[in-house]
């Protein structure tokens, strides 16, 4: 099997395996800070891995991404401030057991439930991903314009609280993604004259100045509290199998509800938190405990939140689609390295996609061992850390990575263009995951649209001749239609959002 082979690469290589252990530490502690997530922190990261090698760059950052959608629970149960979106659902039982001198109990269940979940999405994702890159082979550019076209529709509608600003994220991501020379005619679009225009906006410094400076700039302008430790100690802070034991059935459910979920293009791990929460307490023994601090409402969101890491790599290996904020990013890495993604991406390159699951593997390992024993110091040093203090020094790093990238002063600029973009959207409730991912989806989507109209002596017909083509926007069609439905019915007058 070719994931024993990955194994044995990654075990067999010490450097790696000490870049898979950095990452590990990193993502835990970068999503241990309120404020700060694991796509800042790989898209800071993003210019170190240019002089690496490809398996080393990709390894490095996927397991950031892996380790830091664990790190935000340690926040959320600790200071009461979900260092993640999705760690959001396990704030909701968690710190009332750190409240309670349970803290490192909560930890422990988390950690673990995280692995749990991680594991076996992993799985599932070595198990079916070889079978879903077969298919993706034998659609043609009509069928994958259907799919991005889809595509756009889902993560722009879903991703959010409201879908007309989803849409719009969306749109303003194809707009500026349209800058430069156009593929075909070799005519500049939107360059207004600018010549470092001509080239298009670079993917690292839009990515840095949304994700990072965006997020200073919010962080600056609306500064929290200083996270305060709620302390545990001694045996309370013991996890027995009498504590976990009834928290496996949630775990189990919640990991297949987070792996589904993380096939999806655009729901992501919040979705996936909530929604194994909720199913979590319809189903519990004690759901009159849940909310004032039990165990197993720590255990399954926790569960589903990692367990989406390897299923979300699906459409972004297959199709060429990310299916997160993180697989956007981990894009500019493989095209750094000359690797086309997509269906052939298992013809060409198909010995480092499995040592990239094995490496992933292996950092799931190495993020639990280091959560377990570790993640309540880590808790004490980051609020020891004041945020006037690191801000400013996140802020650094974000402008030096963005010259990094291509040694280009420009990128500078837009980086911080970026970044008072990014900070506008969060202002005015536009999405930046939903934003990206429309960048980075943009130019596959356009060059598709242009094979069929040249496949095509019936124009835009086509879509229409082309069964799967069809089946894919009338999905989107649906997608949109009950999620506006959906938006409307949530108003007491009956606007939409």
């Amino acid at each position: 099997m070719e994931i024993v082979g990955g194994l044995a690469t990654v075990l067999g290589s010490p450097v790696l395996l000490g870049w898979i252990a950095l990452a590990a530490l990193v993502g835990m502690v970068v999503g241990a800070i309120p404020g700060l997530t694991a796509s800042a922190a790989i898209a800071m990261l993003l210019p170190l891995t240019f002089q690496m090698e490809p398996l080393a760059a990709l390894a490095f950052l996927y397991v950031i991404g892996k380790s830091g959608r664990y790190g935000g629970s340690i926040a959320a149960i600790l200071f009461n401030t979900p260092g993640t979106a999705a760690s959001t659902a396990t704030q909701i039982d968690g710190h009332p057991l750190a409240r309670r001198g349970l803290a490192g109990k909560a930890m422990k269940t988390a950690t673990v439930s995280s692995v749990i979940g991680d594991y076996t999405g992993d799985i599932l994702l070595i198990a079916f991903v070889g079978g879903i890159a077969w298919v993706a082979l034998r659609l043609g550019p009509p069928e994958l314009f259907g799919i991005y076209v889809a595509a756009f529709v889902v993560i722009g509608s879903v991703i959010g609280d409201s879908p007309a600003k989803g849409l719009a994220s969306a749109a303003l991501g194809v707009l500026l993604a349209t800058v430069g020379f156009d593929p075909i005619t070799g005519t500049p679009r939107l360059t207004f004259g600018v010549y470092d225009l001509t080239g298009g906006l670079g993917l690292v410094p839009l990515m840095i100045g949304v994700f990072v400076l965006g997020e200073v700039l919010t962080q600056v302008v609306r500064p929290a509290d200083p996270p305060r430790v709620a302390e545990g100690g001694g045996a309370r802070d013991t996890l027995t199998w009498a504590d976990y034991r009834p928290c496996l059935p949630h775990v189990a459910r919640s990991s297949v509800i987070g792996a589904f979920i993380g096939m999806l293009p655009g729901l992501g791990s919040a979705i996936a938190a909530f929604v194994a929460y909720g199913e979590g307490k319809r189903r519990a023994a004690n759901p009159e405990e849940w909310g004032h601090g039990a165990l197993e409402g720590v255990a399954a969101p926790e569960a589903a939140n990692n367990a989406v890491s390897g299923p979300s790599m699906a459409p972004l290996l297959t199709l060429g689609i990310p299916g997160s904020t993180i697989g956007a990013i981990l894009v500019g890495v493989f095209l750094v390295h000359g690797i086309q993604i997509g269906p052939t991406l298992f013809l060409t390159n198909r010995d480092l996609v499995y040592a990239l699951f094995a490496a992933g593997l292996v950092g799931i390992a190495m993020y639990g061992l280091m959560g377990y024993f570790g993640a309540a110091a880590v808790g004490r040093v980051i609020a020891r850390v004041p945020a006037r203090g690191l801000y400013p020094v996140v802020f650094l790093i974000g402008i030096v990575a963005a010259y990094a990238a291509r040694g280009s002063l420009f990128d500078v600029w837009v980086a911080i263009g970026a970044g008072a973009l990014g900070w506008a959207m969060r202002r005015w409730g536009l999405n930046p995951a939903a934003f990206v991912i429309a960048f980075v989806l943009t130019g596959g989507a356009e060059q598709a649209l242009r094979q069929s109209l040249l496949l095509s002596d019936a124009g835009a017909a086509i879509f229409l001749q082309r069964p799967v083509a069809l089946g894919f926007l009338l999905l989107g069609a649906a997608v949109l239609a009950l999620r506006a439905r959906g938006a409307r019915r949530s108003l007491p007058d009956g606007r939409p959002t």
